[in-house]
């Protein structure tokens, strides 16, 4: 009975560890996004990231391994809310029954941009180029794996034009991040997503 007890005391105290690590992990993180998008990458300071997290220098290098690191996670985390929001609303318009191809990148792509705006000071900071050595190949290849991934929902064959078509209608949606993030206002960013939109749906059919 006794070891029993112990073994829930210790599952008790191990959830509550887990719990108190990622609470330290959530609270850095958003230190960073806030310290990036006011300085950069190269001017953001550690110690401003610890200080506004309430933690240390050395709890930072414990769960992040440093400045660097948490850069890749504040832009690992951006791209996996997009693809989930974008996953997202192409599964809903399939269950309302749309199968047209381009209209289910139309809902993807909505989405997208609809994130990229919610998210914007993220959004902003990942595009400027200010970021740690060997980002820009990391995005390339990301990139990359965008347009592979737009092929197959697209249903693109493997000719020059089809291959020509899916990286043009995926670079509307890249430029037209650029604009949104940089939008005064939701309505201004409404309409930009609406301009993407309809390029999307002319340059698609």
């Amino acid at each position: 009975m006794a070891r029993r007890a112990e073994a829930r005391t210790g599952g008790r105290a191990g959830a509550w560890q887990w719990s108190r690590t990622a609470h330290t992990r959530r609270v850095l993180l958003e230190s960073a996004r806030e310290v990036f998008a006011e300085n950069g990458f190269a001017d953001a300071a550690v110690a401003d990231m610890v200080e506004r997290a309430g933690s240390s220098v050395g709890s930072l290098y414990h769960h992040f391994g440093g400045k660097t690191e948490l850069f890749l996670a504040l832009w690992e985390n951006q791209q996996a809310a997009d693809e989930e929001q974008a996953a997202g609303a192409v599964a809903q318009a399939r269950a309302d029954g749309e199968q047209d191809p381009l209209e289910l990148f139309v809902a993807g792509a909505r989405a997208f941009l609809d994130g990229s705006w919610q998210r914007r000071d993220v959004s902003l900071l990942l595009l400027t180029g200010d970021g740690p050595p060997g980002f820009d190949a990391l995005r390339r290849r990301r990139s990359r794996e965008w347009v592979r991934r737009n092929s197959v929902l697209l249903q693109a064959g493997d000719s020059a034009l089809e291959r020509l078509t899916v990286s043009v209608l995926t670079a509307i949606i890249g430029e037209a991040r650029r604009e949104i993030v940089a939008a005064d206002s939701r309505g201004e960013a409404d309409r930009l997503i609406e301009a993407a939109v309809g390029l999307i749906r002319r340059l698609g059919r």
